[in-house]
């Protein structure tokens, strides 16, 4: 394997700089592009990401910034944010998190500083799952490449089941069962956090007007939107709690120190996550 660190990437032996490396990634996770015939890939699908993130692997001269590129960028600031929102809801240090979607580790890499419990990382890109552990470094926390819809994971396990910036680029019926797969892996009274687009937050409109412009261009993914109701119907049928939904323009989360962003926005007192958040809990007898 490549190791995924910039200092490594530059000793290890064949590699003589970091775009050298980079080239040796893209061109694995081409093949894996390929491989994926065009009339049976989906627009909608989350597998669709993977050109745009050969694209930005293709041409950086530094792994750290591609691997932070390839989840949107902001890789620091969205973290902290994420870390945060789950601690406003109620995630205790000892505590379970599965987090599906974990991509290169932006939300693992505060919370390795915050968790003393249980963690366990899934991401169906594999380069992605291999940094993220190797940034976090925790012997004790499981990363894994995800297999379908499925949560690697016995009934009953976890506390808190995460998915940032997920149903954004799934279809609703992947999005429900992933949630069934939640679900099934929470404990009684565990909780499910995920992050949506909304119609109703008027910040979002831009994302869906971006759709348009992106009609007919298959390398790019489009985002998907869900509204409240949906959601409300989703709980009801999955015997789910819906705790709480908060907008994305909504500045909810507590911040006790400012975030600061690379394009030189800070943010104090409390901060936005962008995307609608919402909360679903497990009753205490399910």
């Amino acid at each position: 394997m490549v190791p995924f660190s910039t200092t490594n990437v530059v000793k290890h032996e064949g590699f003589l700089s970091n775009r050298n490396a980079m080239k040796t990634l893209a061109r694995k996770l081409y093949r894996k592009v390929r491989a994926l015939r065009p009339s049976r890939v989906n627009k909608l699908d989350l597998r669709d990401s993977y050109p745009r993130l050969t694209r930005s692997l293709k041409w950086a001269t530094d792994i750290d910034r591609a691997m932070a590129d390839a989840v949107g960028g902001e890789f620091e600031a969205i973290g902290i944010l994420e870390l945060e929102t789950l601690k406003y809801f109620g995630l205790k240090e000892d505590a379970y998190v599965i987090d599906v979607g974990c991509g290169s580790g932006r939300l693992a890499k505060p919370l390795s500083r915050y968790l003393t419990g249980r963690y366990l990382g899934i991401d169906i890109i594999p380069e992605l799952v291999e940094y993220a552990q190797r940034i976090v470094a925790r012997s004790d926390w499981q990363f894994e490449v995800g297999q379908g819809l499925s949560i690697p994971e016995k009934d009953g396990a976890a506390d808190v089941v995460c998915f940032f910036s997920v149903f954004t680029h799934l279809l609703h019926e992947q999005s429900y069962v992933y949630l069934q797969e939640a679900k099934r892996v929470l404990k009684p009274e565990g909780k499910i956090v995920f992050s949506f687009l909304d119609f109703t937050v008027p910040g979002h409109w831009e994302v869906f007007e971006g759709n348009i412009g992106d009609l007919g261009v298959n390398s790019k993914p489009l985002n998907v939107f869900i509204s409240k109701d949906a959601v409300t119907i989703w709980a009801e049928h999955l015997g789910l709690q819906v705790q709480v939904i908060k907008d994305g323009g909504d500045s909810f989360i507590p911040l006790s120190k400012p975030v600061v962003f690379e394009s030189g926005l800070v943010i104090e007192n409390a901060g936005a996550f962008g995307q609608s958040v919402c909360v679903l809990q497990k009753g205490p007898d399910a």
